[in-house]
């Protein structure tokens, strides 16, 4: 080829090194490894972990991708931070409060007994200082973490016998998660944890005499109902549970900006998306279980009342030990009050008409 073809078929390539992507030309392929702390048959909480992979992907043409990896294929689902934060792994998918033993101020940036609700989360993350606070927490576990997911709020588990009274709770073995396992522990019951893909054998041979997880879609994928009957509402530990994708500080540090940015669009959509499935969902699979055999039952109020006492007894105790539980439920307190003076208004007051209301038409 002579200079002047070789200088044409320049000149006519020039347009499409122009026209390429900004982000293919100057960002790099990344790879990262990340685990979930559930097991694949919980569709909506591990499919939320794969929507965000695949947002990411979509998001930077495929130059930053994450492999996902449901609990137990590399890491343990209650070792997930402990992996990110050692940088065995880049990221994780998983619940704060699963790590309260290392801890007890992680139990506020998923849920608290009697808190905020999933919407009230929200907005404390975003407008009331809670990402502050959680970023000032998880950076000690050199751990950058991101709001991805809530289950809006659960049951309250699958128990072998009815639950009449507080009496009926001494010395019940029952898996749960957070702080309201030291809760439980003060109505007379012996909690434990266990890791979500272990709850259905434990029920099923007894080590356990009660459990409780998510909520019906959920419960009905791991056939809790064959193995107890009686099915509790409301979980008034989780008025709604927020999930968070934890990033080794390190390789976050790492990341192009935009890289950064498209992983935070892809969580806060996540946000949004795995509460409307929740709710699309749960509706239809509550049916489904009472119809398979599940007893549907309310806590009884001398219940509730005692949890409620015994909830603030056990939070004033965690804050006087510890600063940094103080420091974090200060925060969360006050805009839980500010929270249930308003929804007591509006929300509230339509909702117990409506709710009623509407059976009755029925």
């Amino acid at each position: 080829m002579n200079r002047r073809a070789m200088l044409g078929a320049a000149a006519a390539a020039a347009p499409l090194a122009l026209a390429t992507p900004a982000l293919a030309q100057a960002n790099p392929e990344v790879r990262w490894r990340a685990a979930s702390s559930f097991p694949r048959v919980f569709d909506v909480l591990y499919g939320t972990f794969e929507k965000v992979a695949a947002r990411v992907a979509q998001l930077t043409e495929g130059k930053f991708r994450i492999q996902t990896f449901p609990a137990g294929e590399i890491v343990g689902g209650l070792q997930v931070l402990d992996a990110v934060q050692a940088g065995t792994i880049e990221a994780g998918h998983t619940a704060s409060y699963y790590y309260i033993g290392k801890e007890p101020a992680f139990a506020p940036f998923t849920a608290m007994c009697f808190g905020l609700n999933t919407r009230q989360m929200t907005s404390w993350f975003r407008y009331g200082g809670g990402n502050e606070l959680a970023a000032e927490l998880f950076r000690d576990y050199n751990i950058h973490g991101i709001t991805c997911g809530d289950t809006g709020a659960q049951m309250g588990g699958w128990f072998r016998n009815e639950i009449t009274g507080v009496e009926q709770l001494r010395g019940l073995k029952f898996r749960i998660t957070g702080l309201a396992g030291q809760l439980f522990t003060r109505l007379g019951a012996a909690p434990t944890l266990i890791a979500p893909a272990d709850i259905y054998p434990s029920l099923e041979r007894g080590v356990i005499d009660a459990a409780e997880f998510v909520g019906p879609h959920d419960d009905e994928r791991a056939n809790y109902v064959r193995v107890a009957r009686y099915y509790y509402a409301p979980g008034f530990w989780e008025p709604g549970a927020r999930l968070h994708f934890m990033s080794n500080a390190r390789a976050w540090a790492a990341l192009p900006d935009q890289y950064k940015a498209a992983l935070e669009v892809a969580c806060g959509e996540a946000d949004a998306d795995m509460t409307a499935r929740y709710d699309f969902m749960n509706p239809q699979a509550l049916r489904r279980l009472v119809a398979a055999g599940a007893q549907l039952r309310f806590w009884p109020r001398p219940v509730l009342e005692a949890a409620w006492k015994a909830n603030e007894e056990m939070n004033a105790d965690l804050a006087r030990g510890n600063p940094r539980f103080a420091k974090i439920m200060e925060s969360y307190g006050r805009f839980r009050t500010e929270q249930f003076q308003w929804f007591r208004i509006a929300e509230n007051s339509y909702d117990n008409f409506a709710f009623s209301a509407a059976q009755t038409v029925r």
